[in-house]
Order: C-alpha cells, then sequence, then structure tokens
C-alpha cells in the first residue's frame, strides 16, 4: 500500500485536476517533469518485467523465431 492512498482515496481525480490548474507555472512544469520521469520508470518496468519473461520462455524452448512473415502471421494467432 502506497503511504499516500488514504489521502489520495479522499480526493477525486477531478479535485486533484483542480488543484493542479490552481498551481503556479513553475509547478505545473515541475508536475510535468515529474510525471514524465515516472512514466519513463514504469514502462522501464515493464519493459525489464517483459524482457525476464522472455528470459523464460527461452529457457523452456517456448519462444520461437522466424523471419517467415507466413509463420510470424500463424505464431500470432495463436
Amino acid at each position: 500500500m502506497n503511504q499516500h492512498d488514504g489521502v489520495l482515496k479522499l480526493m477525486t481525480f477531478s479535485d486533484v485536476v483542480e488543484v493542479v490548474k490552481s498551481l503556479s507555472t513553475d509547478e505545473k512544469r515541475e508536475i510535468q517533469l515529474l510525471l514524465q520521469q515516472y512514466l519513463r520508470e514504469e514502462r522501464r518496468d515493464e519493459i525489464y518485467t517483459n524482457f525476464k519473461a522472455a528470459q523464460v520462455e527461452q529457457q523452456e524452448g517456448e519462444l520461437k523465431f522466424s523471419s517467415n512473415i507466413n509463420e510470424l502471421k500463424q505464431l500470432i494467432k495463436e
């Protein structure tokens, strides 16, 4: 559980938007930078998780490769 969960339960998304709108331009820019950083970190974690899953699939012989377009289309359907 996140340390801010209790606070966020009291605020709706709309409330958060209104608070952000009331901030100064500099504060809004800071939030923008923070959000971009958080999104990059989340995406990096997602990529790493997918990489680890692919490693397991490869070790278990479940990962399939092909340069044949028809085979690739068939693999996507599976």
